[in-house]
C-alpha cells in the first residue's frame, strides 16, 4: 500500500520526505556547511565541534535553521514480499528498494512509481549499496553472493526501462554464508566491502569479480560494514559486541573501538566528516563515538531498540540530526548536538527497522515490520523458515542483525534452544512517504 500526506499549506518539493511502511528514508543536507576532510589514520579531536560551520575568527557562529518538523506524504508496497532495505541514489534521482522475493526495485523518489525490477538473486535481499555516480548499484543476498547492476541506462534515458535487460554485470562469490551487508568505496566504483554471516569482512574487486580480502574479522555474524569519505579504512560491528576498524589496503585491523560483547552492535557508520562513528547498539541508544580514542561524545536515546538491528542516519538538508527507526512503530530525529528529541514521527503498524536519507532534499524513507501472514519470514531480519518448519525464532534472534536465517549450524554455533509456534509466521514491508514542513 502506498500512501501520501502532504500539508495543506505547503507542498515545496524541497521539503518532502519519502516514508516507507518497510522502510523510512529521511534526507537532509545544509549545503553552506563544507565538511573537512580528515586526517589518517585517526583524528584527535574530541568534541564533535565538526557538526558546526567553519566561521572566521571573531564572528559570532550562524544559527542553526529552525527545525521543521516532517509528515508522512506517500506509501508504496513495490515487492511481493518483506522489503528489507532502502536506498536513495546519491545523485537524489533514484529509490533502491530490497526484498525477500529476491529483487530489487528501483523507484521515482517523488511518486514512488516502479521504474525497474532487478531479478537473478535466488533467495532474499538484505541490503544495498550505490556507487557514488550512482551508476552502480551492489545488492548483498542470502544466496551467499553480491550482485553488481549496472544502472546507466536508466539514468541516462527518459524511455521507460525495458523489463528484459539484464543489467547484471558482476556476481561476487565467496561468502560461505548470508551475505547481509555491502559498501561501495566512495572514492571508486570499483571496490567492495561486505560483511556476512561467515563472520568475515571481504573486499572486492569489482572490475574482476575477485575477493581480494578475506578479512576474519569477528566471532560471530557482521552487522555492518561502511567505507570512510576516502576510502582508506572500514569500520564493521558485530553481533559480537564488538566495533572494529579495518585498513581498506591492507586488512590489517588499526583499532577495536567496541569491545563490550553486550550488548550487540547493531549498525556501525562514519560521520558525513569521517571523523566519528555512529553506533547502535541493542540497549535502547545510540552513540556517537570519537574512534581515536574510543570515547562516546553522544548518547540519543528515548526510542526503543532491543530486538532488531535498526539502521540510522545523519540527516544534514536543513540542519544536523540524527534519525532512526524504533520498535515502537516510529521514527525519531534528534538535534545532533543536543541530543534531544525534536520529532517522534508515528504512522508505522510496527517496529521501524531501516531509515535512509535523500542526498540534497529534505526526503526520508523508512520502513517497518508489518505480519502479512504468509509462510515466509523476512529475509533482513527475521529467520526464513528451512524445511517447511513453522520456527518464528530463535532465542537469540533478538541480538542478531538483519538476514539471519534458520540452519542447523546457526543452532551449534550459538547453541540456544529453539522457540516453536503452530503457525506461520511472517512479515511484509510497504513503504510511506513524509514531507518536512
Amino acid at each position: 500500500m502506498v500512501e501520501m500526506l502532504l500539508r495543506e499549506s505547503e507542498l515545496d518539493r524541497e521539503h518532502e520526505i519519502i516514508h516507507s511502511e518497510s522502510s523510512t528514508c529521511r534526507v537532509q543536507e545544509n549545503k553552506q556547511f563544507s565538511w573537512p576532510t580528515p586526517p589518517f589514520p585517526f583524528p584527535n579531536r574530541e568534541s564533535a565541534s565538526w557538526c558546526r560551520p567553519t566561521v572566521s575568527s571573531g564572528a559570532p557562529p550562524p544559527q542553526p535553521p529552525p527545525y521543521r518538523p516532517y509528515r508522512q506524504v506517500r506509501a508504496a508496497t513495490p515487492h511481493a514480499r518483506a522489503i528489507s532495505c532502502v536506498r536513495f541514489s546519491p545523485c537524489g534521482r533514484l529509490l533502491a528498494t530490497a526484498s525477500l522475493d529476491g529483487t530489487v526495485a528501483l523507484l521515482s523518489p517523488s511518486s514512488l512509481a516502479v521504474i525497474a525490477t532487478l531479478r537473478g538473486h535466488t533467495h532474499g535481499v538484505s541490503d544495498l549499496s550505490w556507487s557514488t555516480d550512482s551508476f552502480y548499484l551492489c545488492s548483498a543476498s542470502d544466496d551467499r553472493t553480491l550482485r553488481i547492476w549496472d544502472i546507466r541506462s536508466i539514468l541516462s534515458g527518459p524511455k521507460p526501462a525495458d523489463p528484459s535487460v539484464d543489467r547484471c554485470i558482476r556476481v561476487l562469490k565467496g561468502h560461505t554464508d548470508f551475505v547481509f551487508s555491502a559498501n561501495f568505496n566512495p572514492q571508486t566504483s570499483s571496490q567492495v566491502a561486505s560483511g556476512g554471516f561467515d563472520c568475515t569482512v571481504r573486499i572486492w574487486d569489482v572490475k574482476s569479480g575477485r575477493c581480494i580480502r578475506a578479512i576474519d574479522a569477528h566471532s560471530d555474524p557482521v552487522t555492518s560494514v561502511h567505507f570512510i569519505r576516502d576510502g582508506s579504512i572500514i569500520v564493521s560491528g558485530s553481533h559480537d559486541g564488538s566495533c572494529k576498524i579495518w585498513d581498506a589496503g591492507t586488512g590489517a585491523c588499526l583499532k577495536t573501538v567496541i569491545d563490550d560483547k553486550k550488548p550487540s552492535v547493531s549498525c556501525s557508520m562514519f560521520s558525513p566528516n569521517g571523523k566519528f562513528i555512529l553506533v547502535a547498539t541493542l540497549d535502547d541508544s545510540l552513540k556517537l563515538c570519537n574512534y581515536a580514542t574510543g570515547k562516546f561524545l553522544k548518547v540519543y536515546s528515548g526510542h526503543a531498540n532491543k530486538v532488531y538491528c535498526i539502521q540510522s542516519a545523519f540527516s544534514v538538508t536543513n540542519g544536523k540530526y540524527i534519525v532512526s527507526g524504533s520498535e515502537d512503530n516510529c521514527v525519531y530525529i534528534w538535534d545532533l548536538q543536543g541530543k534531544n528529541i525534536l520529532q517522534k514521527i508515528e504512522g508505522h503498524t510496527d517496529a521501524v527497522i531501516s531509515v535512509s536519507c535523500h542526498p540534497t532534499e529534505n526526503k526520508i524513507a523508512s520502513g517497518s515490520l508489518d505480519n502479512d501472514k504468509t509462510e515466509t519470514l523476512g529475509s533482513r531480519w527475521l529467520m526464513n523458515m528451512q524445511r517447511r518448519r513453522h520456527i518464528a525464532c530463535l532465542y537469540f534472534m533478538y541480538n542478531l542483525c538483519r538476514n539471519c536465517h534458520l540452519k542447523e549450524k546457526l543452532v551449534a554455533v550459538f547453541h540456544r534452544p529453539l522457540l516453536h509456534v503452530s503457525q506461520p509466521v511472517g512479515i511484509n514491508l510497504a513503504l510511506h512517504c513524509f514531507v518536512l514542513i
